[in-house]
């Protein structure tokens, strides 16, 4: 019996997805609920599982794009065990004898013609080659079986044939000295010079789309302000051991900020608010999107009703979004509905920026480095733990009155944070 393995649905607005990577050969053996292959829409990176043990058929190449409900694969459930089914039908050929370097030439002596290279069809047809590899091995004589590809499906590219040539480049081969005045001197080679042309993921081009659509039809302008971070600091560090001992979660400053955000949106709910036509909508509820980087590019998973979570809830909420990510579990579901944006680019190093906004929300804010700094308290110079913050936000929607103390107000709430109530 055999079971068709098809792409799924994702979400009614996703009509096809790349099937990005295959974890499994042709002809493997699989089990259920195994990882077969990764597909990736503009909007989410997904696994797709196996439905019953058996002998797996591939039917579609890592890389294409394919319909969803497409079929790409069978499993053959009354096959045997066996190992993997040949990619081609045609037999493989022998790779290439591999040569050893010749000793140098001697000096003011012509140098031997170099053997003839090996034609391109001596390549392995398991392991295809585009035309410019295949170019470049042909005219290096390049055993391809010593190659690690690092492409789709373990497919050799232009760069690591380069990489290859560098690591096994022996001393005799390098260019002699400078000789002296009156013998010839060998002129070193040119390096050459590579290019690697990778298309754009389909989540990449999705970020590319939104981030030029918000610069375009938006009135977007950026406030800032600077956050003495030491009463955080000094709360985690008294109450982290207890606080993790019974919630079984790391108290982190994500949760202030969500905590503090929330506070001020009820006061300035124009921040919480979308334009739809001439219309502004405002939310009563609290939908708040933190931004997280993956391998395969920012996404902005959503907390739902972050109002009614205590620290510890939301702090479970963004690990479990981070394994998600990690593997290949996050849902369409997980990505839609956010109605206000917190990213933190102070985990990459970033002192300062200017976040862009999550369309068609009105705002978004931007947390940084804590770093420690020399600051003015009660007239005098002290080191304290400072960290600069960035409201972006929607000019047709929010004024700059209103911007300016919200961010004033998410201030005074993480340098008083008793007023946020931590829930220790």
């Amino acid at each position: 019996m055999k079971i068709e393995v098809k792409v799924p649905s994702v979400g009614e607005s996703v009509r096809e997805a790349v099937l990005a990577q295959w974890y499994k050969r042709n002809g493997d053996r699989v089990r259920k609920d195994e990882p077969l292959f990764v597909i990736e829409t503009d909007k989410v990176t997904l696994e797709v599982a196996a439905e019953a043990d058996g002998v797996l058929t591939t039917l579609v190449d890592p890389g294409q794009t394919v319909a969803i409900g497409a079929v790409v694969g069978t499993i053959d459930t009354e096959a045997a065990p066996r190992e993997a089914l040949p990619p081609v039908t045609e037999a493989p050929r022998p790779p290439p004898p591999e040569l050893k370097p010749a000793p140098p030439p001697e000096l003011g002596r012509e140098r031997p013609a170099p053997p003839p290279a090996a034609p391109a069809e001596q390549v392995e047809p398991a392991r295809l080659l585009s035309p410019a590899v295949r170019r470049l091995v042909a005219a290096r004589n390049l055993d391809v079986a010593a190659i690690a590809g690092t492409g789709p499906g373990g497919r050799i590219t232009k760069g690591d044939v380069i990489l290859h040539l560098e690591r096994s480049i022996p001393a005799a081969a390098l260019p002699p000295l400078p000789s002296p005045a009156g013998q010839p001197v060998c002129e070193p080679a040119e390096p050459e010079e590579s290019v690697i042309r990778k298309p754009m993921s389909q989540i990449r081009r999705r970020i590319a789309e939104r981030l030029v659509a918000a610069k375009q039809s938006t009135a977007m302008l950026t406030t800032f302000n600077e956050i003495d971070m030491g009463r955080v600091r000094e709360i985690r560090a008294r109450y982290q051991d207890p606080f993790q001992k019974k919630y079984g979660v790391r108290l982190g400053i994500m949760s202030f900020f969500i905590k503090a955000t929330i506070e001020a949106l009820k006061e300035f709910p124009e921040l919480n608010a979308f334009i739809e036509g001439t219309d502004i909508l405002y939310h009563d509820y609290y939908h708040i999107g933190v931004a997280i980087g993956g391998e395969r590019g920012l996404v902005v998973p959503v907390i739902r009703h972050a109002d009614r979570l205590a620290f510890a809830e939301l702090e479970r909420a963004i690990i479990d979004y981070v394994e998600k990510i990690k593997e290949n579990r996050l849902g369409l579901a997980d990505l839609e509905g956010g109605t206000f944006t917190i990213t933190n680019g102070g985990v990459y190093g970033s002192l300062l920026s200017t976040p862009i906004l999550n369309m068609p929300q009105s705002g978004i804010l931007g947390m940084h480095k804590i770093e420690s700094r020399p600051v003015v308290v009660g007239g005098e110079i002290v080191v304290r733990p400072m960290m600069y913050v960035a409201l972006t936000y929607d000019h047709r929607v929010v004024d700059g009155r209103q911007a300016v103390t919200f961010l004033v107000r998410i201030k005074e709430s993480i340098e008083d944070p008793e007023r946020i109530m931590v829930e220790i």
